[in-house]
């Protein structure tokens, strides 16, 4: 199908493109990207962006689709369904499903069924070890083969560092990316919430930030010993920040992320007690969240992501040191970018990079730009409407977030994957 997207503003980091241009597609790629169609070129369907801005599709470092092993959590056509309707067209999904994505076969039986029309590009995250039990390296090679683009332990530490260092070790040798979360397992044991006032105040078991700077300062150290592609997953913390930024300084080619709830929600969100706000690792202090905004915006930060993780409605109904840890986020992903943006006032460019360019560098795919000859991947948004969070207006099936109830600015009109219009005004 050729589809026209006319009378939009379209907004590409990649190329530092931020005009009034229209789109033009055809058989599910690029083909002109201007004033004027290309020759011969006619339009079966036009698609009106006028108000709107047009940028490539979102790119998501992190969202779980609970399948293989949980289903009653969220299925992959409903999560799929909710990718489209965030404007969401390529995510990477870590390995903890069940059984872990360990396996080729495993692999490849995921992307398959991801491969359906309208259905977001997944990048499986391949496991770094057997089970993710850290003690018995996988068939790496094996599993890139499969379609692996990274390996990581998803929110299991490797305890034991001799292996951590042979994991990056052989990693490094193939080149690999390694993608990690900074937390120490023995810091976080049993706790549930910043280890602060509100978590006190509460009589909730703390995680100190000493639990993210002491395993951090283990992974960059590491990465420097084997020369490693490491992504460090979900900073959560000044002093996290603070060291990323400082390595990256020295010369050390560490990459990270953090997550798009940590941008606006701190540890008195908590509430009393509320199990929406269980998240892996958890809220932390005001500085915190103030210092993660900051570093995002100046690049110490690399990529922002949705850390999409559904649960259902009995995982959340229990008291919160019980409640099982996640949010929703794939199609909150843009609107809490955009809120961010706007609040730091920063230029709608440098907040799409985040969730564009930027992931799709870390990735390693070349997508996340607008151009012809490439993919039809394409967002189209209203920056002035705004999106009510709500159990019937989310798509996924997980409604589980600490943001329902809110008004956030951005509505996805249109998403289009490989050419295919997967979403459109809400339908």
């Amino acid at each position: 199908m050729d589809i026209h997207i006319q009378n939009g503003r379209l907004i590409d980091p990649a190329s530092n493109t931020d005009q009034a241009a229209d789109v033009f597609i055809s058989a599910g790629k690029i083909v002109g990207a201007g004033g004027t169609a290309p020759d011969g070129f006619k339009a079966d369907k036009v698609l009106d962006a006028t108000g709107c801005i047009v940028c490539p599709g979102l790119i998501d470092l992190s969202a779980r689709l609970r399948e293989p092993g949980f289903e009653y959590k969220a299925t992959l056509e409903s999560e799929m369904a909710a990718a489209a309707a965030g404007g969401v067209t390529r995510l990477a999904c870590p390995p903890d499903t069940d059984p872990v994505l360990d396996e080729p076969g495993l692999v490849e039986m995921l992307t398959h069924r991801a491969r359906l029309p309208g259905f977001a590009h997944v990048h499986p995250i391949g496991a770094l070890t057997t089970q993710l039990a850290g003690k018995k390296l996988t068939e790496m090679a094996e599993l890139s083969e499969a379609g692996c683009v990274a390996f990581g332990q998803a929110n299991q530490a490797i305890i034991d560092t001799q292996v951590l260092l042979h994991a990056m070790q052989y990693a490094a040798t193939f080149g690999f990316p390694v993608w990690l979360q900074a937390q120490d397992p023995f810091l976080a044991k049993l706790g549930v919430a910043h280890d602060g006032e509100v978590a006190a105040r509460l009589g909730l078991a703390g995680i100190p930030v000493a639990a993210e700077t002491i395993a951090l300062a283990t992974l960059l150290q590491l990465a420097r010993e084997t020369g490693v592609r490491l992504h460090v997953t979900r900073i959560s913390s000044a002093a996290g920040v603070d060291m990323i930024a400082a390595a990256r300084a020295s010369g050390l080619a560490v990459t990270c992320d953090t997550a798009v709830h940590y941008l606006h929600l701190c540890d008195h969100d908590i509430g009393f007690f509320n199990a929406h706000a269980r998240l892996d690792p958890p809220l932390r202090a005001q500085r915190d969240r103030d210092a993660l905004r900051a570093g995002l915006a100046s690049g110490a930060i690399t990529a922002l992501c949705s850390d999409h993780t559904p649960v259902d409605d009995d995982g959340k109904q229990m008291p919160f040191g019980e409640a099982d840890i996640g949010a929703t986020g794939l199609e909150l992903l843009l609107p809490l970018t955009l809120k961010w943006a706007e609040e730091m006032r920063l230029p709608l460019a440098t907040a799409l990079a985040r969730i564009t360019s930027d992931p799709a560098r870390i990735m390693g795919v070349d997508a996340g730009r607008i151009a012809p000859g490439l993919a039809a991947n394409v967002c189209v948004f209203d920056p002035a409407a705004s999106f009510l969070v709500n159990r019937n207006n989310l798509k996924s099936q997980g409604k589980n977030t600490p943001f329902l109830g809110l008004a956030l600015p951005g509505q996805v009109r249109y998403t289009l994957i490989d050419g295919y219009l997967a979403y459109a005004d809400g339908k």
